[in-house]
């Protein structure tokens, strides 16, 4: 019989994963990963682990399957918190959940149940697991999840061949109504509990409070760039290059103070990101602000009015070769290929249309549309059809 374990997070969907796998016959450890334990961040005085983690062994006496809990919050900070604390200082918008499947739970967690005897991990992700035959060697595939309002293949896409030989994803073919019908008939407590908001495991965390905790406010102006400024009106040049091409769409407009007026203040440039509308606290513009663009040098934020705002506006990115990574290894571009794809740059977009171009220092994403708020240190994943080929962070 083989042996599965898997993260029971305290929510429907691993406790209905848990339960699918019995019965297919594995036999089911359920474990607790506490990823978390700085109680001075949590917004309300509920502490939300100890709520999951007793709900998550609720779940585990219903179904009758061994449960313990694993401390992996040293691993955490240092891989997640630290990480995301040093992209906010450089100016960049980091993307904890997909890091969290990459280092915990597909790696350090994986490796816990390994040693306790596990054939496999199993989550409660909305994906699927595919496999084809490639010169006599079984290649993994990962697929979208069926219920297209959940599908949460974006998250995993930084998963490796190995990582996903020994993942199992139970409620892949599922919808979230059928997932919830399933803890009802089965009578687990968690069938109501409504979907965790907030960083992968840390609970209830509010990320700005978070931040200003760690990283000191420092006042600076917040600067409004109008759509007509000349910047945006640069005509492009004749390119030498395809290449040459694709770096100029995806350029990084350099802004400065005097192309536009202040507005207003702010506490910190690091606590805010391309495309946020929030939190910016000017009024008496036509059409509401956004963040074109933070300057974390200079502790400047600059905006524009209205979703439209030629600053928001790009046709393009660079992956550099560092940070590029393929799921699929046998469909790598080597340089100067080509690939029709379609793309995403955050988790609930729907899938762009768009061109991979490998060049010698990275890879090129060309949309077809132009993208709303690009932004450096979040994720871009590419597929053909439901299938996640890879991913890369941002440059």
């Amino acid at each position: 019989m083989k042996r599965v374990i898997i993260g029971l997070s305290g929510g429907v969907d691993s406790s209905v994963a848990a339960y699918l796998l019995q019965q297919q016959g594995y036999e089911v450890i359920g474990l607790f990963m506490k990823n978390w334990h700085d109680d001075s961040v949590t917004i309300s005085n509920e502490c939300p682990w100890l709520d999951d983690s007793n709900d998550a062994m609720l779940v585990a006496e219903k179904l009758g399957i061994p449960f313990q809990t694993v401390d992996l919050s040293e691993q955490y900070k240092e891989r997640i918190v630290d990480y995301m604390f040093n992209e906010y200082e450089k100016g960049r918008t980091p993307n904890p959940d997909v890091l969290c499947n990459r280092e915990i739970k597909f790696d350090v967690f994986m490796k816990i149940a390994l040693d306790l005897g596990a054939d496999y991990v199993a989550t409660g992700h909305y994906c699927r697991k595919g496999v084809v035959e490639k010169e006599a060697k079984e290649v993994y595939q990962l697929l979208a999840g069926k219920d297209n309002n959940k599908d949460q293949s974006y998250f995993l896409c930084q998963l490796s061949q190995e990582q996903l030989a020994k993942a199992l994803f139970p409620i892949g073919e599922l919808t979230k109504p059928e997932v919830r019908e399933i803890a009802d008939d089965i009578g687990l407590v968690t069938a109501d509990k409504k979907d965790s908001q907030g960083l992968c495991f840390i609970g209830k965390v509010k990320l700005p409070d978070f931040l200003q905790q760690q990283l000191k406010p420092k006042e600076g102006v917040i600067v409004e760039i109008p759509k007509e400024q000349e910047i945006f009106s640069i005509e492009a040049p004749e390119f030498s290059s395809q290449e040459d091409k694709l770096e100029f769409l995806s350029r990084k407009i350099d802004y400065k103070i005097d192309l536009g007026k202040v507005v207003g203040k702010h506490q910190g440039a690091h606590y805010f990101t391309k495309g946020q509308r929030k939190g910016l606290a000017v009024g008496g513009t036509v059409e509401p602000l956004f963040v074109i663009d933070t300057d974390v040098e200079e502790n400047v934020i600059y905006t524009g009015q209205g979703k439209e705002h030629p600053g928001l506006l790009k046709k393009a990115l660079f992956v550099s070769n560092d940070e590029l990574h393929w799921i699929r290894e046998d469909l790598a571009l080597k340089v100067d290929e080509i690939l029709k794809v379609e793309a995403r740059i955050r988790y609930r977009q729907p899938l762009q249309k768009a061109t991979l171009h490998k060049v010698d220092s990275g890879l090129y994403v060309e949309f077809e549309a132009y993208q709303s708020a690009i932004t450096e240190g979040q994720f871009v994943a590419w597929y053909i059809e439901d299938e996640l080929l890879g991913s890369g962070v941002i440059s």
